[in-house]
C-alpha cells in the first residue's frame, strides 16, 4: 500500500469509528432512565446509611402504632435476608468448584 492508500484507509476507519460511536450513543439512550432511577435509589441509601436515626424513628413509630404487623413483616424480612445469604453462599461455593 502506498501512502495515499493508507491515508484514505485511515480516513475511512475514522468515519466508521465515528458512525459506530454515534450508533452506540443512540442505543445507550434506552438505559438512561433506568440508570437514573438506580442512581437516585443509591443516593437515597447513602443518605439512610449516613442518617440512621430516621430509619430507627420510623421503625419505632411502626412498632408503637402497629406492633403485630411490624413483627409479621420483621419475620418475613428476616427470613428473606437469611435466604438471600444462603443463596449467596451457595453461589459462592459453586463458583469455587469450577
Amino acid at each position: 500500500m502506498n501512502r495515499d492508500e493508507l491515508i484514505l484507509r485511515q480516513q475511512q476507519l475514522l468515519v466508521r469509528s465515528a458512525e459506530l460511536r454515534l450508533g452506540l450513543a443512540d442505543q445507550a439512550q434506552v438505559f438512561k432512565r433506568p440508570l437514573a432511577v438506580v442512581d437516585t435509589a443509591n443516593q437515597g441509601l447513602r443518605w439512610l446509611y449516613g442518617n440512621p436515626q430516621w430509619s430507627l424513628a420510623a421503625l419505632a413509630i411502626l412498632v408503637v402504632l402497629r406492633p403485630r404487623r411490624t413483627l409479621v413483616w420483621g419475620r418475613r424480612l428476616w427470613s428473606a435476608w437469611r435466604m438471600l445469604k444462603r443463596a449467596q453462599d451457595w453461589v459462592a461455593a459453586g463458583s469455587l468448584r469450577d
